[in-house]
């Protein structure tokens, strides 16, 4: 694996930008049980609300068993804020979707943001975020 670098001179600067690809092992559908975030947006509207934007990847996608909501909660376990999502995403993995007008209390500057599935329930991987202004 080589990795690839571009240079780049301005005003008498150096700017270097490295990137690697690394292997990344596919699973099989079989492999994964529950629905895994992969990504989250946050943006503050008001005092104490916060807009997701939300991607979940479930490559065992089926009509009878897709990933049916995500939910919003404190690190403690608390739910913020759920969206249930009412149909299958097959052909569009990963696929994202927003939860809107999150009230989050003080104190609090990061969340978690977990998928479900209709079979398993929660699971898979989550994502901790920080929340902007806190």
């Amino acid at each position: 694996m080589t990795p690839s670098v571009v240079v780049s001179a301005r005003r008498s600067a150096l700017f270097v930008i490295a990137s690697v690809a690394l292997p990344v092992r596919a699973q099989a559908p079989h492999e994964q049980r529950f629905p895994d975030v992969v990504a989250v947006k946050v943006k503050a509207t008001t005092p104490g609300v916060f807009d997701f934007d939300v991607t979940v990847s479930s490559p065992y996608d089926t009509a009878s068993r897709y990933a049916d909501g995500f939910r919003v909660s404190t690190t403690a376990g608390e739910v913020l804020g759920e969206r249930q999502l009412l149909h299958d995403h097959q052909t569009e993995q990963p696929f994202t979707r927003d939860l809107y007008s999150v009230r989050v209390p003080e104190g609090i500057s990061k969340v978690i943001v977990q998928a479900r599935d209709q079979k398993y329930g929660y699971g898979g991987k989550v994502v901790e975020v920080a929340l902007p202004g806190r």
